[in-house]
C-alpha cells in the first residue's frame, strides 16, 4: 500500500509540475532544444521502450519493446553494431566458418559469467539454444533456430524413421534433395563422437502423433511403404545441431549454407541464459527476487506497465566500458505523454514512430534531437487466409489495390509507400536483382514492372476483383457497393497505439470509399494481441509491422517459410520454401538474391498480407545522449551509451550522427572487433605458410 501511495504522490506531482512547464514553455519556441535539456547528474538513462514486455525470458518475446529490454540483460555469441547492426564480438570473442558454410565454430571468453558469478560456458550455449526450441517453451521465435540441424525436427514434436538394423531413413531419398555440403567436406575443428553423428546425412523426420503421420502417408505412399514396420525415434534435445566441444569452444551445424546466420545471432533469442536459476524456479525465474542474467545490467525492478529498472553488474565482462549507472525503462504507447514527458526532461529519449504526424513538422527543427533515418522496417497487415472471404485471393488483392498508399505516406508523414514485402531503400543491392527479375517474370506473365507498381493504389481494378470472386457491385453516382459482400466476417485488429488507430481509421476510410465497404475496427492490448494474431484467432485483416532481425532481405521473407511460420497469415507454400532453400545454397550473393527476388514475387501474387508503408526510424533524443544511434532496428547495444555533460561535446546536427565520428564509441568498436580481426588475420597466416612450417606450428 505505501508504495502505491508514493507512486500516486510522484505522479501527481509530475503532472503538476509538467503542466506548469508547459505553459512556460510554450513562449519558448525559438529555442535550440525541445524543452528542457539538462544533462543529468547521474549515469542513469531514462529511456521510453514501448509496450510492456510479454516475458522477460529472452527466448519468448517476438517484439521490438521486449528486444530493447532485453539487449540489456543479456548477451549473446555477438552484438549488434551500435551503428549498421553488423555483427561484432560478443561473448564469442572470435568465430570461424567452414568452407562449406553449414559448421561454425565459436571461440568464447574464458571472463563472462552470469550475474551470480557463475562462468559462461558453452554447455550454458548449448542449454539456451535446445531450450529456445522445446515444444513446451512452445516459442514463437522458435523458426529463427530452423536451419540449425534437427532443430525444427524437435520443436514440432517430429521422429526419426529407424529400422531394425538400426539404419535411419534420410531426407535426401524422399525430397530428392541430397545432402548441401558432405560432411567431409565441411567437416573442421576436434573430432568428437556428436560431430560424428551431426555430420551423418540429415534422417527424415516424421511427425511424432500417428494422427500427423497417418495424414502425411496418405499424401506420400512412398514414404507410407518405406515406413511400415520401422520405428519412430522422437527427436530430441540432444540431436539438435549444437555442441560444447569443451568450456570455451561452440560449435553449430546448420542443414545449409545460411550467408545471414552470424548477423542473426545478435537477436534475443540466442542470447545465453543460466539453467540453475530455470530449472529451480520455473516460470518465475524471470522476477527481480529470482533472475540470473548475463549482460551489462542486472534486473533490479520490474513493476508492469510502470518501469523496469536495471543496473549495472560489476561482475560483467567488460564491465569497464560501461559507463550508465543503471537504465529505467518506461513501458509506454500514448504518444502525446510521451512527447510532454520528453519536453519536461523527465526521458531522456525515446524508441522509433513515437512522434505523432501532427508534430512532425514541428520537430523536424530541432535539428540535434530528431532522428529520422532509414529503417530496415515494414508495416503491413496480414491477412487470415484460412477463413472467407479472405481465402480467395482474388477478395485479398482487392483490399490491397483499394488503398492509397501515397495519400497514406503524406498523412503519416515519414513512411513511404511499399507494395512489396521487403522493404526499399536498405538493400540496395537486392533491389537491383529484384528489378530484373521482376521485369523478367511480368514479362512472361503478360504484365510489366510498370503495371506490377501501379498497385500502389488502383481502385477500379480492385472493385472488378470483387466482382470476380462473386460479389456483384451497385453503383449510384460516384458511389459503389457490395451488397452480398459478408462483412461480418471481417474486421482490422490493431494493437492498441495513437498511431496504430490513426492508420486503421485511415483504412477504414479508404475501403469505405474505393470499395463502399465499412471494416469494422477492433483494438487489443499488445500481449493479447499478438497471440490472438499468431494463433490465427482474427478475422479479416490484423495489423503487423517487422523489424529485420539481421540485415539482409531474408529475414523478412523467412517470415513465410515452412507451414509452421510467424507470418501469423495461415498461408505457406512447398514452391516458396524451395525458393528460399536453393537461394541460400547459391554463393554468388546477387545470383542469391535473383532466387529471393522469385520468392518474394510469388507470394505477393498470392497477397497473403497487404503491404504498406517502409519505416523511417522517427524518433527523438536528448543531444547530451551519446552512443546512441538511428541504427536500421532502433536496437541499442546500452553498453555504448553514456551522458555527456560538457554542452561542447553534446550531439549536434544530428542528420550526420551516422557519420560524424565519437572517438570513444570508434575506440570501444575498434577494440571489441580486434578480437575477431586477429583471429581471422592469424589463421590466414598459418593457412598459407609452407606446409613444413604449419606442421612445425
Amino acid at each position: 500500500m505505501k508504495r502505491a501511495r508514493n507512486r500516486q504522490i510522484r505522479v501527481g506531482l509530475a503532472i503538476l509540475a509538467l503542466s506548469s512547464f508547459l505553459v512556460s514553455c510554450a513562449t519558448q519556441a525559438n529555442s535550440r532544444f525541445y524543452g528542457k535539456t539538462e544533462a543529468p547528474k547521474a549515469n542513469v538513462l531514462h529511456y521510453i521502450s514501448g509496450s510492456e514486455p510479454e516475458s522477460l525470458d529472452p527466448a519468448v518475446p517476438t517484439g521490438q519493446p521486449e528486444a530493447r529490454v532485453l539487449m540489456a540483460l543479456y548477451d549473446g555469441l555477438v552484438e549488434y553494431h551500435p551503428k549498421t547492426m553488423e555483427p561484432m564480438p560478443g561473448i564469442a570473442q572470435s568465430w570461424e566458418k567452414g568452407s562449406g558454410g553449414t559448421e561454425y565454430i565459436f571461440h568464447l571468453r574464458k571472463d563472462a559469467k552470469f550475474s551470480n558469478g557463475d562462468p559462461v560456458t558453452a554447455k550454458d550455449f548449448v542449454y539456451s539454444f535446445r531450450r529456445a526450441v522445446s515444444p513446451e517453451l512452445a516459442s514463437k521465435n522458435a523458426y529463427l533456430e530452423y536451419y540449425v540441424k534437427y532443430a525444427e525436427g524437435y520443436n514440432s514434436g517430429n521422429s526419426f524413421v529407424k529400422g531394425p538394423d538400426g539404419k535411419f531413413l534420410l531426407k535426401r531419398d524422399f525430397d530428392g534433395s541430397g545432402d548441401v555440403i558432405s560432411a567431409a567436406e565441411d567437416s573442421f575443428g576436434p573430432e568428437t563422437e556428436f560431430h560424428k553423428f551431426i555430420g551423418e546425412p540429415e534422417r527424415l523426420t516424421v511427425p511424432g502423433a500417428a494422427k500427423g503421420r497417418t495424414a502425411l502417408f496418405e499424401k506420400d505412399p512412398k514414404l507410407k511403404a518405406a515406413a511400415e514396420g520401422k520405428e519412430f525415434v522422437p527427436v530430441r534435445a540432444e540431436d539438435v545441431g549444437v555442441e560444447a566441444i569443451d568450456d570455451h569452444t561452440f560449435r553449430i551445424k546448420l542443414i545449409q549454407p545460411a550467408p545471414y546466420f552470424i548477423g542473426l545471432l545478435g537477436h534475443q533469442f540466442f542470447r545465453v541464459v543460466h539453467q540453475p536459476t530455470i530449472e529451480k524456479h520455473g516460470k518465475s525465474w524471470t522476477k527481480p527476487a529470482n533472475i540470473v542474467t548475463s549482460g551489462a545490467f542486472l534486473l533490479k525492478e520490474h513493476r508492469p506497465y510502470d518501469q523496469i529498472t536495471v543496473v549495472k553488474d560489476p561482475g560483467y565482462w567488460d564491465a569497464a566500458m560501461v559507463k550508465l549507472d543503471s537504465i529505467e525503462f518506461y513501458p509506454m504507447e500514448e504518444a502525446t505523454t510521451m512527447m510532454n514527458l520528453y519536453k519536461a526532461g523527465s526521458v531522456d529519449a525515446m524508441y522509433n514512430h513515437t512522434a505523432p504526424a501532427a508534430w512532425n513538422d514541428v520537430l523536424r527543427g530541432y535539428k540535434d534531437e530528431y532522428l529520422n533515418f532509414p529503417e530496415v522496417a515494414v508495416e503491413y497487415y496480414t491477412v487470415n487466409v484460412k477463413k472467407a472471404p479472405m481465402n480467395n485471393p482474388l477478395v485479398r488483392k482487392a483490399f490491397a489495390l483499394a488503398i492509397d498508399r501515397e495519400a497514406l505516406a503524406k498523412f503519416r508523414k515519414t513512411t513511404k509507400p511499399l507494395v512489396d514485402f521487403s522493404p526499399e531503400g536498405i538493400f540496395p543491392q537486392y533491389e537491383i536483382a529484384r528489378t530484373k527479375i521482376y521485369t523478367e517474370e511480368l514479362k512472361k506473365q503478360g504484365s510489366s514492372l510498370e503495371e506490377w507498381k501501379a498497385r500502389i493504389f488502383n481502385p477500379e481494378k480492385a472493385r472488378k476483383l470483387l466482382v470476380e470472386a462473386g460479389y456483384p457491385m451497385q453503383q449510384n453516382g460516384d458511389k459503389f457497393s457490395f451488397p452480398s459482400f459478408p462483412i461480418a466476417d471481417v474486421e482490422l485488429t490493431y494493437n492498441t497505439a495513437e498511431s496504430n488507430k490513426a492508420s486503421a481509421e485511415f483504412m477504414q476510410a479508404q475501403w469505405r470509399q474505393n470499395l463502399g465497404i465499412t471494416v469494422p475496427l477492433k483494438n487489443m492490448e499488445w500481449k493479447t494481441f499478438l497471440n490472438v494474431r499468431k494463433q490465427l484467432e482474427y478475422n479479416g485483416l490484423a495489423r503487423a509491422g517487422w523489424v529485420g532481425d539481421y540485415m539482409d532481405p531474408f529475414t523478412f521473407l523467412n517470415l513465410f517459410y515452412s507451414e509452421k511460420n510467424d507470418s501469423s497469415t495461415g498461408w505457406s507454400s512447398p514452391k516458396f520454401d524451395k525458393l528460399l532453400d536453393d537461394a541460400n545454397k547459391e554463393p554468388d550473393e546477387m545470383k542469391r538474391f535473383e532466387i529471393l527476388a522469385r520468392a518474394e514475387l510469388f507470394m505477393m501474387q498470392e497477397q497473403p498480407i497487404l503491404p504498406l508503408q517502409t519505416q523511417a526510424t522517427n524518433w527523438i533524443k536528448k543531444p547530451y545522449v551519446k552512443g546512441m544511434y538511428p541504427n536500421p532496428g532502433t536496437l541499442h547495444p546500452w553498453k555504448f551509451i553514456y551522458i555527456e555533460r560538457d554542452p561542447e561535446k553534446w550531439d549536434r546536427d544530428v542528420e550526420n550522427i551516422m557519420i560524424n565520428r565519437d572517438e570513444w564509441v570508434e575506440g570501444q568498436i575498434g577494440r571489441l572487433m580486434a578480437s575477431q580481426t586477429e583471429f581471422i588475420e592469424a589463421k590466414k597466416a598459418l593457412d598459407n605458410a609452407p606446409a613444413s612450417t604449419a606442421k612445425a606450428e
